[in-house]
């Protein structure tokens, strides 16, 4: 644990290591305290898309802590970021919320329901069946699929929800494509979040609940990891992969000791 709090930059995911829903998770509040005490680099680097940096500082300042909006990551700017390195100044059809909608824009990425040269995945509430049949009519048109996300489902309040995975399953299934997927455990992302923290791989920590994308993230981009069982793995979870964390904590409270 002593090397652990000696690494100079923190990687953490959120839903399920910070929060769930709108309830704070305990020792949240003492751990970002110390990360602040200790002078660390840390940045909350989050797959789900729906929300701007923006809103996810105002999310945390009502519960309690205040972060600055720079400290924040989301699969949204790392899709917007990559459609724009890959195909500046192209279209896309989004299935999604506002917090996509904005990161593709301000990237001048224009939106577009008759012929994109893309779909774009993320997170909304109200998927449905029209979704899927106007994504597949594209693809079939010639858009390429893209994923904000790799994960299947997410924390909520009330228990478990499905995630960008779980939309993008139907499409994939009905044309036959499979969707490239730009959030963890994409090294994409990864290293973004690296630069953003100014420092060395081997200098940083991966913190995330999730086996599949947080705790492979961390590890393929050489990063120590720490497996918090306040989300969706737990220690039975751990035993179906054929990699391990470095650490399991049982929340990120531990970390300061």
């Amino acid at each position: 644990m002593e090397l652990l709090r000696q690494k100079k930059g923190f990687i953490c995911d959120m839903d399920g290591v910070i929060y769930h829903g709108n309830r704070l998770l305990p020792g949240v509040k003492e751990f970002v305290e110390w990360l602040q005490r200790e002078d660390k680099q840390f940045l909350f680097l989050t797959n789900a898309s729906h929300r701007s940096p923006r809103e996810l500082q105002q999310k945390l300042l009502r519960m309690g802590l205040d972060i600055s909006e720079d400290h924040f990551y989301t699969s949204a700017l790392a899709t917007a970021k990559f459609l724009e390195s890959q195909a500046p100044g192209c279209s896309a059809y989004v299935i999604g919320e506002h917090g996509l909608y904005n990161a593709l824009y301000d990237a001048g990425i224009t939106i577009n329901d008759v012929d994109p040269d893309f779909v774009v995945v993320g997170e909304t509430d109200t998927f449905g069946y029209d979704h899927i049949m106007k994504a597949m009519n594209l693809i079939y048109k010639g858009a390429r699929l893209i994923a904000t996300n790799y994960d299947i489902t997410a924390p909520f309040d009330t228990g478990i929800v499905p995630a960008c995975r779980a939309f993008v399953a139907p499409i994939e299934a009905a044309t036959g494509k499979k969707a490239y997927y730009i959030g963890k455990p994409n090294p994409l992302m990864m290293r973004t979040g690296l630069q953003l923290l100014g420092v060395h791989s081997s200098e940083a920590v991966m913190v995330g609940d999730r086996m599949d994308t947080d705790i492979i993230a961390g590890i393929e981009s050489g990063l120590d990891t720490v497996l918090v069982l306040s989300g969706i793995s737990d220690r039975e979870t751990i035993q179906q992969f054929p990699y391990r964390p470095r650490i399991i904590l049982n929340g990120v409270g531990e970390i300061p000791g």
